[in-house]
């Protein structure tokens, strides 16, 4: 069993999941590229490879079982255990979204990455999370996801979205139950903001780079023994839910 930090990034062949995977490489880890599209998947391993970090793609769909017990298996058999793992993928979903008008279908493709996604990823990486000494889980939310912003006048929360918003607001909760119930544990669970950053989930019109957008969760990654567990956080503090 290797002695360096072993990480898992999902969605991280490209943008703020890509910057993540540089950053926690840069720290001299080991980091899984966690991704679905096996061509996107490998020229992002190339690229951060030659960029000096020590990276492994890992094909994974993390709406798909069969692909996410592939690939704890692969991390099994690669490095019997996980450090970290960063639930980076999601997905906003198609337009129209106001409720009025938004296809059911939509709401559900959206939850069933943005949520289901994150608790089929995340149980079918805890045993080997288990086995580290200083587990992280890092979810990847959005201040959209905020109940208390969503419901201030004049607060900036984007577009009305009945789906992409409220997935987050979901996340949040859920993540909120994993702290509870793994607080006995050494697992540190948090949800981490990136801010309104330009990729391709908003057609690239934010205003953050996407490593400004990774900063946070490599942060969180990377928490000391009694740091936070069950914060929601950007790069100024907590959120307010």
């Amino acid at each position: 069993m290797s002695d360096r930090t072993i990480a898992l990034v999902t969605g991280a062949n490209k943008g703020i999941g890509y910057e993540i995977a540089a950053g926690l490489g840069a720290l001299g880890w080991q980091v899984g590229v966690g991704a679905r599209d096996e061509e996107r998947r490998e020229a992002a391993v190339a690229k951060l490879r030659a960029g000096g970090a020590d990276v492994f793609g890992v094909p994974l769909d993390v709406t798909d079982d069969a692909s996410v017990t592939a690939a704890a298996r692969l991390i099994e058999d690669r490095a019997g255990r996980l450090d970290v793992l960063v639930n980076n993928a999601g997905i906003t979903g198609i337009a129209p979204q106001e409720p009025t008008v938004v296809d059911p279908a939509i709401i559900r493709t959206v939850v069933e990455t943005n949520v289901i996604g994150v608790i089929r990823v995340t149980n079918a990486l805890l045993p080997l999370l288990r086995r580290s000494a200083s587990p992280r889980i890092v979810n990847m939310s959005s201040t959209v996801g905020s109940i208390t912003r969503q419901t201030t006048p004049g607060a900036e929360t984007g577009p009305i979205a009945a789906a992409y918003s409220p997935s987050k607001s979901f996340l949040n909760a859920v993540t909120v139950q994993y702290a509870k119930e793994l607080r006995d544990t050494n697992i540190l669970i948090n949800l981490a903001c990136p801010g309104y950053t330009a990729t391709d989930l908003n057609g690239f019109s934010g205003v953050r780079t996407p490593e400004q957008g990774a900063a946070i969760a490599i942060r969180l990654a990377t928490l000391p023994d009694d740091g936070p567990t069950g914060g929601y956080f950007d790069d100024d503090g907590e959120i307010p839910w």
